[in-house]
């Protein structure tokens, strides 16, 4: 397997650039908790959705919304822009609030959104306290995560465009309930997730500073989830990851491409390190090798009724119209 922390320049498709997870660890942190603020921002305005739907952002070629969010009969959005390094606040009247992303206190970041907010004559109150993280801080009180290194920023931002683009091409074989391609800030990762139909066994919840009922109806029926998150402490570089709920028997021993990747027992995920797929002549084939195998994996051993549930399973594929 690759060392998932050497960066060498051989075999590197520029489009999938370096990201290695102590050069800005820092800068992960406070970033991290910026996107809750925002998140949390759309989850107290936005009807409730199955399984969070509603609360996530999306990517963007420049970085990450929260597409509309609805407000006294107007609406409006927050961009994270990661090529210009602004938070762009928008509304449906035109007027535009714009807060520069540079080295700045989470305190300081939260007061400045409100009072952009505010400006905008929209008045919105969230609850202070980050979700799935160890040790949270209220945001207002949060002055010890301030970093913003932009040449990182930006280069995080690059490597979720690409996964998002390719995590919905592997999502358009997909037939039954599926996800959007979709950023959730709370554990800071971009997912897509397909769904069996079947109810599944309640969840026992755990997540850190999470509800239990919010963990337990996002995993109320049968799943079969992959996404990106730039590392932890667990696993400390960037990567893909892929894993079932409820897991079926045999999915840790299954055969899953591509050969760098493997099951962590930790997780219960399989890992697929994102210096993999960088270093690879054509990541994109690399990636849905790995997406497509822990799906099988999953939905095989899972007894999936796959025929109704996948495009093309049949070795028919559909036709449609074109413009």
């Amino acid at each position: 397997m690759t060392n998932p922390s050497a960066s060498s320049a051989l075999g590197n498709d520029p489009a999938w650039p370096d990201l290695p997870l102590e050069a800005w660890q820092d800068t992960y942190a406070t970033l991290h908790l910026w996107t809750q603020i925002v998140g949390k921002i759309r989850l107290v305005l936005t009807p409730w959705v199955n399984h969070s739907w509603h609360v996530v952002l999306y990517l963007t070629a420049s970085g990450l919304t929260t597409s509309p969010i609805p407000y006294q009969g107007r609406t409006f959005q927050i961009d994270f822009d990661f090529i210009d390094h602004r938070l762009v606040i928008r509304t449906s009247e035109g007027a535009v609030q714009n807060l520069p992303l540079r080295p700045c206190a989470v305190a300081d970041f939260y007061g400045e959104i409100f009072a952009a907010l505010r400006a905008l004559n929209i008045e919105v109150a969230i609850r202070k306290k980050p979700n799935e993280v160890a040790q949270p801080i209220p945001f207002d009180q949060d002055l010890e995560h301030a970093a913003y290194a932009a040449d990182y920023a930006h280069r995080c931002w690059r490597v979720l465009a690409q996964a998002d683009r390719v995590f919905k091409a592997f999502r358009a074989r997909y037939l039954g309930k599926c996800s959007p391609v979709h950023f959730f800030w709370g554990s800071f990762d971009l997912a897509v997730t397909r769904f069996s139909g079947r109810r599944a066994p309640e969840h026992p919840g755990g997540v850190p500073n999470l509800p239990d009922w919010v963990v337990r109806e996002a995993y109320s029926h049968e799943v079969s989830s992959c996404g990106f998150w730039p590392g932890n402490e667990a696993i400390p570089f960037p990567a893909f990851y892929a894993y079932a709920y409820p897991e079926p028997k045999g999915f840790p021993d299954a055969a899953v491409g591509p050969e760098g990747a493997f099951y962590s027992p930790e997780l219960r995920e399989f890992i697929l390190p994102y210096a993999e797929v960088r270093q690879a002549d054509s990541p994109d084939g690399l990636l849905l090798e790995f997406l497509q195998s822990t799906y099988e994996a999953a939905a095989d051993r899972g007894q999936w009724d796959r025929p109704s549930l996948e495009r093309g399973i049949s070795g028919k594929e559909p036709t449609f119209p074109k413009a």
